[in-house]
């Protein structure tokens, strides 16, 4: 590190940095700590550094991809205004979704190391920050119930979505979403005090103690 940088700035793009390398490896070996060290040596850091740049390895990896894809997906769509919500729901899951898509090698192996049962925690919490970013960008800041049931519904769409799009298209992905929005939109019964069921009851609580009761990584 430059004594002249700043240490944010450097860790930043140290971050990135091995973040694209890790793009590379991962195809072929996995999301694993062995991936994850091979990308700090790709990117030019020692294993020290490296270390300090991820001190949980393939885990700090994960959540910088997803927040990645996040900030793509964000960049990508337009001004909210002038669409319905329907409208800004569909384009926020297809933005994140193709966002994905366009590291689908990698992504593969991302998503698979995230379906392990250690690693399901920080799945589902990396699932509720993605929902979290869309439905901002859509306008919603609700601070009731609300906020809970409608990023539990859109991550319950978005994983599947993206599963669908790496394993048979962008065709099959689109008519899963379509056969989904209204589920999205259903948050309206929850306003109205109605139970939608006791399975999506314990995802939005589940979800709920994940975001705010642990950290996805040192900085979530």
């Amino acid at each position: 590190m430059d004594t002249n940088d700043d240490p944010e700035a450097w860790l930043k793009r140290a971050e990135q940095a091995v973040l694209d390398a890790a793009l590379v490896r991962a195809p072929d070996m996995g999301w694993t700590s062995t991936m994850a060290a091979a990308a700090g040596a790709d990117a030019g850091f020692s294993p020290g550094e490296a270390e300090l740049i991820l001190p949980r390895g393939p885990a700090d990896l994960a959540a910088l991809l997803s927040r990645r894809h996040d900030g793509a997906a964000i960049a990508a769509l337009p001004d909210p205004a002038g669409l319905k919500i329907r409208q800004r729901i569909r384009s926020a899951l297809k933005a994140r979704i193709e966002a994905a898509a366009a590291d689908a090698p990698a992504v593969r192996r991302w998503s698979g190391w995230l379906a392990l049962p250690p690693n399901a925690g920080l799945g589902l919490s990396l699932a509720w920050e993605s929902a979290d970013a869309l439905w901002r960008w859509a306008g919603d800041v609700a601070a009731d119930e609300n906020h809970y049931s409608k990023r539990a519904i859109l991550a319950g769409i978005l994983v599947p979505a993206l599963a669908i799009r790496l394993r048979s298209g962008e065709a099959e992905s689109d008519a899963f979403l379509d056969a989904r929005i209204a589920n999205v939109m259903s948050f309206e019964a929850w306003k109205a005090g109605r139970d939608p069921g006791a399975p999506l009851r314990r995802l939005v609580e589940g979800l709920g103690r994940l975001r705010y009761g642990s950290s996805v990584s040192r900085r979530a």
